[in-house]
């Protein structure tokens, strides 16, 4: 099974590049089979990791960012594919 896990934060404004030079910087524990790093209007950064595990695994996942970074939690969501 494959599964997705997808982290997105909303920086501060006008510090854009200073979380996506921070996403880049961070080590993520293990192998994922894929990860894409994303952003969007209004300074947001997505990370999508692919994982080759069940559902409910326990995976590593990206921390929190310092709080002077950015403006609310992280959100983060997990999905498995359905089809191949």
């Amino acid at each position: 099974m494959t599964v997705a896990l997808m982290w997105e934060a909303r920086a501060v404004a006008g510090r854009g590049e200073d979380l996506l030079a921070w996403v880049r910087g961070q080590a993520i524990p293990g192998e994922p089979v894929r990860r894409e790093i994303l952003r969007a209007p209004q300074d947001r950064v997505l990370v999508i990791t692919w994982w080759d595990a069940p559902y409910d695994a326990e995976l590593p996942e990206l921390p929190e960012p310092d709080g002077d970074l950015v403006s609310r939690a992280v959100h983060r969501w997990r999905f498995e594919q359905v089809d191949r």
